[in-house]
């Protein structure tokens, strides 16, 4: 649906650049009255246009969400009365958040300054900045966020899938139940949803073992991948028709003998680690609900609360004036 976004963003740039000299002509002509206009608004002495409705962020900057439909020239010299004001009052960012309705005012933000920051499947966000120095506005997000599932049942079998898209489509490989978390989703959850989803299997979540980061990864953006570790509550195989072509549990030495395994360091590692987690002494990270100094809603912390808690005994009967173990071996 982002997509769809960008799309309707670009034919409004096309168009824009279509009419660019018409609108700078129309601005350069109507400038001095424009300038007016907005000066005589900010400063109240004319009721004519109101500043566009705004709330202040918490950093020295305004928040202007625009849904109800607006007359494009009423739209421009309302913005340009507000960031007349803004700048006088020592506003820096200005932030302009569209109902993909209104896709119809980009244009004339834009032709004020204003740059795409992200869209949405409802939205586009664009942004400005106000002083004449080098912007400080946070990027837009950086990361999508995936999981990969080990699930072993007590007979030393693997919770396995065979892709119906992607590169593996096709291929007869076997591989961990994997996916996307979705917004306001947190990494627990997300795991024991998509292997849901994909094999019918009810899960527990019990920890992250590793995760892994790359760049480049979906539209120029970056990926965290997490590998969790997952204690199975059913073992009855129900498939995802739309995405899995086939599920199954198997023997981890068949599946591990795969030369798609040998050959896909990643895979390799997420058996490697799995294996040492059921049979060793391997410690991932466990989710810690924890409360926020800023804000009333929880979240998870990930951490190894397993040999936290030995440190924590360990370090009661230590004493203070000890060298710490880790700056031994420094």
């Amino acid at each position: 649906m982002a997509v769809h976004v960008c799309l309707i963003c670009s034919s409004v740039v096309g168009a824009g650049r279509r009419l660019r000299g018409e609108l700078r002509s129309r601005a350069m002509s109507s400038s001095t009255n424009s300038t007016v206009l907005a000066e005589s608004v900010a400063t109240g002495s004319s009721g004519d246009v109101e500043l566009l409705p705004f709330v202040n962020d918490k950093h020295g900057g305004v928040i202007v969400e625009m849904t109800a439909p607006m007359d494009p020239q009423l739209f421009s010299a309302s913005l340009k009365a507000s960031l007349s004001k803004w700048r006088e009052q020592g506003i820096r960012g200005v932030w302009i958040k569209l109902s993909i309705s209104l896709a119809n005012l980009i244009q004339y933000a834009v032709e004020e300054g204003f740059w795409y920051h992200h869209a949405e499947e409802t939205y586009l966000m664009l942004a400005y900045w106000l002083p004449a120095t080098t912007h400080t506005l946070p990027v837009n997000a950086t990361h999508r966020v995936g999981v990969g599932a080990f699930v072993m049942n007590d007979k030393r079998e693997v919770l396995a899938v065979q892709e119906k898209s992607g590169v593996l489509r096709g291929l007869g490989v076997w591989k961990f139940p994997t996916g996307v978390v979705e917004p306001g989703e947190d990494i627990n959850l997300g795991a024991v949803r998509e292997v849901k989803e994909e094999t019918g299997i009810d899960t527990e979540f019990v920890e992250v073992l590793a995760f892994r980061q790359s760049h480049k990864a979906f539209f120029d953006k970056s990926d965290l991948f997490f590998v969790c570790i997952l204690r199975p509550l059913s073992f009855d195989i129900t498939k995802q028709d739309s995405e899995i072509e086939a599920a199954q549990w198997m023997p981890v030495e068949e599946f591990a003998a795969q030369p798609f395994v040998q050959k896909h360091e990643l895979v390799k590692y997420i058996l490697e680690v799995g294996l040492a987690k059921v049979d060793k002494d391997y410690a991932g990270f466990s989710p810690i609900l924890i409360k926020s100094a800023f804000t009333d809603k929880k979240s998870f912390f990930y951490m190894n609360r397993r040999d936290l808690d030995k440190a924590s005994e360990s370090s009661s009967t230590q004493k203070k004036t000890e060298k710490p173990l880790f700056m031994e071996k420094l």
